[in-house]
C-alpha cells in the first residue's frame, strides 16, 4: 500500500498536534481547580468552588498589575495567592507552587518552617474558604502574573487551615 506524501504531512500534523494540545498551559478554571482540590482532599477539607464573581474580581486586579507585574496584593476583601514569572507560567504550576508550601508547614505548631513562606499553602486548603476565582495575565515585559482570589479569606490569626 502507497501512503502519499499529502497523506503522509497530513498524519505527521495530526501527530504533531495531538502531542502538542495536552503540553498547552494549563490555565482553564478546571485546571485551576483540580490542583486546588488535589492539595485539600489530602487533608480532608472538602473542594473549593469556581465563582464568577470573584473570578471577576481576580482579572479586574491582574490587568491593573499588566504594566509592572510586581505581586503586590490588591487589599480587597478576598484572600489572595499571588505567583508571578518573566516567562510563560501556567495557572495549574502557580497553584502547584503554592500548595507545595505544605512542605514547610507543621500542623501541630500551625507554624512555617524558619526562614520559610506558607501561607499560600494555607490559604489554599483553608476549610473555610469555600470559593476561588482565579486569573492570568502576561504582563507587558513579558513575564506573567497570576492571581487566585478566596472568599471568604483564610489565614486568619490564631487559627488553622482545617
Amino acid at each position: 500500500m502507497k501512503i502519499s506524501s499529502q497523506t503522509l504531512v497530513f498524519v505527521t500534523i495530526a501527530l504533531v498536534l495531538a502531542f502538542a494540545v495536552p503540553l498547552k498551559a494549563q490555565d482553564r478554571i478546571q485546571d485551576y481547580l483540580d490542583v486546588h482540590n488535589r492539595a485539600r482532599a489530602a487533608v480532608s477539607v472538602a473542594p473549593i468552588r469556581w465563582d464568577a464573581a470573584v473570578a471577576d474580581y481576580a482579572r479586574r486586579y491582574a490587568l491593573q498589575r499588566r504594566g509592572d507585574c510586581r505581586l503586590t496584593h490588591s487589599g480587597g476583601r478576598y484572600g489572595e495567592n499571588l505567583a508571578g514569572s518573566s516567562r510563560d507560567m501556567s495557572g495549574a504550576d502557580a497553584v502547584r507552587l503554592w500548595v507545595n508550601e505544605k512542605n514547610d508547614y507543621f500542623y501541630n505548631t500551625n507554624t512555617c518552617r524558619s526562614g520559610k513562606a506558607c501561607g499560600h499553602y494555607t490559604q489554599a486548603v483553608w476549610r473555610s474558604s469555600v470559593r476561588v476565582g482565579c486569573a492570568k495575565v502576561r504582563c507587558n515585559n513579558g513575564g506573567t502574573f497570576i492571581i487566585c482570589s478566596y472568599d471568604p479569606p483564610g489565614n486568619i490569626r490564631g487559627r488553622r487551615p482545617y
